[in-house]
């Protein structure tokens, strides 16, 4: 692997690999931003929620930039995250495309599975806050240019940031190598579940077991993020339509 020229990086490179106190630097710096981002313009969106949604938008490309740029001071590549931008044969397009299937179907039962966890502790379930997309109901228009932006920003963009660069950057936190790759899928699992946070307690949990069979498969199909993307466009393609038909 060729790595990036200046020596500058180097020492940063090398604290990176094996300085644990970096490594999580790494990791808090990049959801700081993006957090730090959110919260500082989002009082500026006031009720315009295409704003507000542009601003959630941007803090994800944000952070999908942060992770090029760990990457290229580590001296590594998207492919080290199993990211490939090469051509598919119609065989491997067939074979992700039904395993895709396989991890959309398992990631919604885990999803429901989590409904069934949580009613008895929140009640009937809630309905998840999804107010910022209702600018696109009746508005076919905005309904495609949305999704369109939801499957880079969420399809793409959290596969990359949730499974891919925390399952690989929390079990190179020298975890006992039996344990390393069980303990990154689970806590991936558990920040992804944070993150949504405003969907409530219910939502947060169900996103976090939809997390845990994402993380798994994005192991057990050893890194082949395209999989996962596919399901997560699928869930996500799910959403927008129900949002979409809501008006």
């Amino acid at each position: 692997m060729n790595e990036p020229s200046g020596s500058s990086t180097s020492p940063i490179r090398s604290q990176l690999k094996s300085n644990l106190g970096f490594k999580i630097g790494e990791i808090v710096i990049i959801f700081f931003a993006a957090l730090t981002l959110i919260y500082s313009l989002l009082p500026l969106a006031g009720e315009n929620l295409v704003f507000q949604q542009a601003i959630v938008w941007t803090a994800n490309i944000v952070m999908l930039c942060l992770v090029w740029i760990s990457l290229n001071i580590r001296g590594e590549h998207w492919s080290d995250f199993g990211i490939n931008f090469g051509t598919f044969s119609a065989k491997q397009a067939g074979t992700v495309f039904l395993k895709s299937l396989l991890v959309f179907v398992l990631a919604m039962i885990a999803f429901a599975l989590g409904s069934v966890i949580m009613a008895p502790i929140t009640g009937i379930p809630e309905s998840a806050d999804m107010s910022n997309y209702a600018y696109i109901q009746d508005n076919f228009p905005l309904f495609l240019l949305t999704l369109f932006g939801v499957y880079i920003v969420s399809s793409f963009g959290e596969e990359v940031i949730y499974r891919a660069f925390l399952i690989n950057r929390i079990s190179e936190m020298g975890f006992s190598e039996k344990w390393k790759n069980r303990i990154a899928v689970i806590l991936s699992a558990i920040i992804f579940g944070l993150i949504h946070y405003e969907w409530g307690p219910m939502g947060m949990v169900q996103t976090g077991f939809m997390g845990l069979v994402l993380g798994y498969f994005y192991l057990h199909y050893d890194r082949k993020i395209w999989i996962l993307v596919l399901a997560h466009a699928y869930m996500d393609t799910i959403l927008m339509v129900q949002m979409y038909l809501a008006g």
